[in-house]
């Protein structure tokens, strides 16, 4: 009868005691829980949009601590580590008691330390409280080690060592040691390249592979022998890996779209990891482009580049500048968000509201004549001035004084009301208000601001926010600019501006890209600007000097135009044109046919017709020029019709050939010529003045 009662009493008592033990472990752990403030000391990353680091901003340590995770590094290199370093990991509590051992009985028996026993955890104790190696800090790292198991997952402590393991230098974290050693995220490693990240924490100063690259291929080629033990790898493959050169040097982090990465860190000071919308690869291939292009300028000079996705306005590639590190250049200004005279293109803003308002039609007539408004009296670029032309003709040749005149006939305040309704400040100096001279540049814009404003014309005429992160609200705050006619009116226009001198228009490849753009240049050559869009993207282009001092000769229809058609060509498809589908209230008609208050743009009617003429550009046939040859490209055993464009005069127009009148609008520069055969051919157009300008041509 004693017995029992003394196994009940001691039973009870063990009980007691495991509690007690359970109770000081909480208490302890409560009270001495893990330092994890290396963990958030780490660098602030910007990604792209598929998650590879665009910038990385060094810890406040100085070190290269990049977060990095088990789910975002190669399987292979994983299986290698836990086969090296730990392969019980997923299953002891912290402590491996056999590998404890082991690591004893082969002390005792050589009489000194032939392996270690510190699992990945209790590396990772000490990665986050260092101290010195003791017996003392051993029996610290394993309590840690069992209240780190206790507190957080085996992922999660994982992810610890991934980013806190040193490589070398201020290399800390498999993330950074990868980007700096191989020049790639780990995502995809090579056996060697796996082996060689496993080594290097053995001795991170001793194996670095700059400074010692034989030590360095010795610890690696000692891991690749080791998983050929353990069965990671075959023969073959150990073989092939030994084979592989060691990286000689240290290559520095990734440095792209460095002017938005240092906004994004600037503004969320909080936030570790800003994942953007930018396409890296893209983000790559435009950074090599502008470091070309600014080749071409004066040394004063750079380039600022914006390329933006219509669908959900997500910027894809961003560069603040062409060269981050060239003070010639001020190249660590952000030339994107810079407050500049955006020229000439504010102007297809000018003609869509005059559009969506019905006072103007593409072919309603305006005069281009030097004209004043009030004290203003605004001159065409080249001083040169056409007379009688349409409004499709005047924006597509960027007239200075139609522009004017419809401004005035919108209200320069109503305008600036309406940019600033849809989400788009316009910027006066000092104490200036909406006038005129904004049609032509007088006043303060951003490159970013300004592709908002264009890609709300790919799509329909609704202005969007742009987004730079992944997290953003997608289509939030929409604001229409003007209507879907009006956005529809002003692309066909644009589209069929002439490209850049030695450039193919895209509508005549095989892709038939349709890019419709406008270009500008501010008062003084100080900002050239080329603006355009597609189907899918819209992008905009700066070229200047960031000190706002004059660049001669440098304009935006030869310096930027051409800049921004080689960015849309290394852009994926685009074929077809922005805003395909005709909207309803759409008029496509010839002048003559319209209504009669849109046959001429009020105000231009009192102009007198004799003073127009005598300020007309003089009569000639601009295309094909006189003593061309015109190769004809037989299609099917026809010949495709051949375009026929005068420039200068006044309207209405008749074109003949060889004497034979050729139908077209009179209205319109334009006319299409189907030939019948090939030889000499003789192309006369006559104004309607009588003025008569001829080419011979070869037809081939």
């Amino acid at each position: 009868m004693n017995r029992p009662r003394r196994w009940r009493s001691a039973l009870r008592a063990g009980l007691a005691g495991t509690v007690l033990l359970s109770v000081l472990a909480i208490a302890a752990d409560r009270l001495f829980p893990p330092d994890m403030g290396r963990l958030d000391d780490v660098s602030t990353l910007v990604l792209d949009s598929e998650g590879r680091v665009l910038r990385a901003f060094t810890a406040e340590s100085g070190a290269w601590r990049l977060p990095a995770s088990a789910a975002a590094v190669d399987p292979l290199f994983l299986e290698m580590l836990f086969a090296f370093e730990d392969h019980r990991y997923r299953r002891h509590p912290g402590v491996d008691p056999l590998a404890v051992a082991r690591a004893f009985a082969q002390m005792v028996r050589h009489g000194r330390v032939v392996s270690g026993a510190s699992t990945i955890t209790m590396q990772t104790a000490r990665l986050l409280e260092p101290r010195p190696r003791t017996i003392g800090a051993k029996l610290a790292e394993m309590t840690r080690a069992v209240q780190l198991e206790a507190r957080y997952s085996k992922d999660d402590i994982l992810d610890f060592y991934l980013t806190l393991t040193p490589y070398g230098g201020n290399l800390e974290g498999v993330r950074a040691a990868s980007l700096a050693w191989f020049g790639k995220e780990p995502r995809h490693l090579a056996p060697s390249e796996a082996a060689l990240l496993v080594a290097l924490p053995q001795a991170p100063e001793l194996l670095r592979p700059d400074r010692y690259p034989v030590r360095a291929r010795q610890a690696r080629d000692k891991i690749l022998d080791v998983m050929l033990r353990r069965g990671v790898l075959d023969e073959e493959a150990v073989r092939e890996a030994k084979g592989e050169p060691v990286a000689s040097r240290r290559l520095a982090m990734p440095f792209h779209a460095p002017h938005l990465a240092r906004r994004l860190a600037r503004s969320h000071p909080d936030t570790q990891v800003h994942r953007t919308t930018v396409d890296g690869e893209l983000q790559a291939a435009l950074e090599r482009l502008l470091r070309v292009e600014q080749a071409r300028l004066d040394r004063a000079a750079g380039i600022a580049v914006l390329v933006v996705d219509n669908a959900s306005r997500a910027i894809l590639a961003y560069a603040g500048s062409s060269d981050f590190f060239d003070e010639r250049r001020y190249g660590q200004i952000d030339m994107v968000q810079a407050i500049r005279s955006p020229g000439s293109t504010l102007k297809p803003f000018i003609y869509g509201i005059a559009f969506d308002d019905m006072l103007i039609h593409p072919e309603t007539v305006v005069t281009d004549i030097p004209t004043r408004f009030g004290a203003y009296r605004p001159e065409n670029f080249n001083m040169v001035y056409h007379g009688e032309v349409t409004v499709r003709e005047a924006l597509q040749q960027s007239l200075n004084v139609p522009a004017v005149a419809v401004l005035d006939a919108v209200g320069p305040r109503r305008f600036d009301a309406r940019l600033r309704g849809a989400g788009v400040a316009l910027r006066y100096g000092g104490h200036g208000e909406p006038g005129l001279p904004l049609a032509l540049g007088g006043v303060g814009l951003s490159l970013a601001d300004l592709v908002m404003l264009y890609a709300g014309l790919a799509d329909g005429g609704v202005r969007k926010p742009l987004l730079a992160t992944a997290d953003g609200p997608a289509g939030g705050d929409e604001a229409p600019l003007f209507g879907a006619a009006a956005a529809w009116y002003v692309t066909r226009i644009l589209e069929a501006a002439p490209p850049p001198v030695n450039f193919v228009d895209p509508g005549a490849t095989r892709g038939n890209r349709r890019i419709a753009y406008k270009t500008g240049t501010s008062y003084g050559y100080r900002d050239a600007w080329a603006v355009g869009y597609d189907r899918r993207h819209t992008v905009g282009v700066w070229i200047g000097r960031p000190d706002g001092t004059p660049s001669p000769d440098r304009y935006g229809r030869a310096t930027a135009a051409p800049v921004l058609f080689k960015v849309f060509g290394l852009l994926p498809d685009g074929s077809g044109p922005a805003n395909p589908v005709r909207p309803e209230g759409v008029l496509d008609v010839a002048t003559s046919e319209l209504p009669v208050r849109l046959q001429r743009l009020a105000g231009s009617i009192d102009r007198p017709a004799s003073v127009a003429r005598s300020l007309t550009h003089p009569l000639m046939v601009a295309f094909p020029p006189d003593g061309s040859e015109v190769q004809l490209d037989r299609n099917g055993g026809g010949y495709p019709a051949l375009t026929l464009l005068a420039e200068g005069g006044r309207k209405p127009f008749r074109w003949l050939v060889n004497g034979r009148p050729v139908a077209s609008p009179p209205h319109r520069r334009r006319a299409g010529w189907q030939p019948d055969g090939e030889g000499f051919v003789q192309i006369t157009v006559i104004d309607a003045d009588g003025r008569i300008a001829r080419a011979e041509v070869l037809l081939r």
